[in-house]
């Protein structure tokens, strides 16, 4: 499944977690207006790719409460103090993603007032976690301190996302009543530290050297559960091979013309030498262009980089991704995207930015109980932003007979639709509408996209 969220005010968070499959396959369309004047010339793949996309790819399991059988088992020796680290950190990890998703809908419900039910759910949804995760402190001295890291971070985070959720409120409804309840958990979690002496007073009081730790600590959290990776751009020794054969190609055309010319002319003549100079600016007009024909020729759907993933406590090589990143047209996309997209005046003046993944992994070289991966793709929309017209529109309105000048910020709107193929069967479809302004992501709507598999069964895929 794919989820798209905000991570911030500029970055779209796209969430996919590849199910027990070991090959999966996603695409990703960006839909931009044309107004914008996004192409090539003005922001290369490549630039796109290294300077506003951010992976990250980790262990994860739908069986929630795993690592927590795990910690029991390796309380009674039955498991290594390795596989109890991956199992703790994995535990935490997804419970700060949880987390995080849990009070990003609150916040965005903020807007339509939030009710006392919804964030007691949440609140004993962490605690109940919590509480399971302080049933099982291990004996091992150097596994209680590692348990105590974690306990530190997660007791820390869950009063800091409370906090925010409080900050994040109207002051009317029921915010009293809700801003009581939240502030008693966060109390209560830094009594819990402080009775456990997880931080020192100086640290405690301090609030930077308190945050730089919880980095730190976030850290140590997400080392054995984030796979490694080593990034690899293809396609150096081809372009090589690509440059050295159209300089060789435009040198053979020089060689044969000086030739020819010499036999012409039998010596040297000032003839001669205005024919070979206008050759030779030939040859450094065309050999770049012909550089270029040659290498979108020989690349033309090919891969552009490739990711070796890494056990960061193996070290072992568990999987690999191939990315592509091009520049589309809309009669180039695949019948079932341009269904979903509905052909329109607008539709066409859009520029389209495909990003397509094709990842590999080997399960049998996981650590043991693990058998799906979480990735997360941060995607900037600072690039797009940059694009966009400084300034407002006026718009006049009619209220009780009188004309009034209101100034309205100018929006843009960001088509995105994904397909996921997990190889298992019929390929699954996503559309969001992404609103951006200026300075910031105003909205992320998820978009039904209409079951046309049935009608239009003969489209190809």
């Amino acid at each position: 499944m794919i989820t798209v969220d905000k991570q911030d005010g500029i970055t779209l968070k796209v969430s996919h977690a590849m199910a027990s499959t070991k090959k999966s396959t996603v695409d990703l369309y960006f839909f931009i207006p044309g107004e914008l004047g996004l192409s090539a010339d003005v922001l290369k793949e490549s630039e796109f790719y290294y300077e506003s996309l951010v992976q990250k790819r980790a262990y994860y399991s739908d069986k929630t409460l795993l690592p927590l059988v795990h910690s029991r088992l390796a309380k009674r020796g039955r498991l290594s103090s390795t596989q109890y680290r991956v199992s703790l950190s994995l535990f935490a990890y997804q419970y700060v993603i949880a987390l995080d998703k849990a009070i990003s809908q609150l916040n965005e419900n903020n807007k339509e007032s939030v009710t006392i039910d919804e964030v007691d759910e949440v609140i004993n949804l962490a605690l109940d976690i919590l509480k399971k995760l302080r049933r099982g402190i291990p004996y091992e001295e150097s596994l209680k301190r590692y348990y105590a890291n974690i306990d530190n971070y997660l007791s820390w985070y869950t009063g800091q996302r409370l906090m925010s959720l409080v900050a994040h409120m109207p002051r009317e409804g029921e915010y009293k009543s809700i801003k009581e309840s939240l502030l008693a958990i966060v109390e209560k979690e830094a009594a819990h530290r402080k009775l456990n002496n997880y931080n020192s007073e100086s640290v405690r009081d301090d609030v930077t050297r308190l945050s730089n730790k919880m980095r730190l600590l976030r850290r140590l959290i997400e080392h054995p559960v984030v796979l490694q990776e080593k990034t690899q751009s293809l396609g150096k020794n081809m372009k090589r091979m690509v440059k050295g054969s159209a300089t060789g190609f435009v040198m053979v055309f020089v060689t044969i013309t000086a030739i020819l010319a010499r036999d012409y002319w039998g010596e040297i003549t000032v003839s001669f030498i205005v024919l070979m100079s206008f050759v030779y600016a030939l040859r450094e007009i065309f050999k770049d262009d012909l550089r270029d024909v040659m290498w979108r020729w020989l690349r033309k759907g090919r891969p552009k980089w490739r990711k070796l993933y890494l056990d960061p406590t193996t070290k072992k090589a568990v999987g690999q991704k191939l990315e592509w990143l091009d520049y589309k047209s809309l009669e180039k996309l695949p019948d079932r995207i341009k269904l979903i997209r509905k052909k329109r005046v607008v539709q066409r003046e859009e520029n389209i930015l495909h990003y397509r993944s094709a990842v590999e992994m080997s399960t049998s070289k996981f650590m043991s109980g693990y058998e799906e991966t979480r990735e997360s793709l941060l995607v900037s929309m600072r690039p797009l932003m940059r694009l966009m017209d400084k300034g407002s529109n006026k718009v006049y309105t009619l209220n009780n007979g009188q004309v009034s000048r209101e100034s309205v910020e100018k929006r843009h709107l960001i088509n995105l639709i994904a397909k996921e193929n997990n190889h298992d069967g019929n390929p699954k479809y996503y559309r969001w509408k992404i609103v951006l302004n200026r300075s910031k992501i105003v909205a992320v709507e998820q978009i039904e996209v209409d079951d046309i598999s049935h009608p239009f069964s003969s489209v190809k895929e």
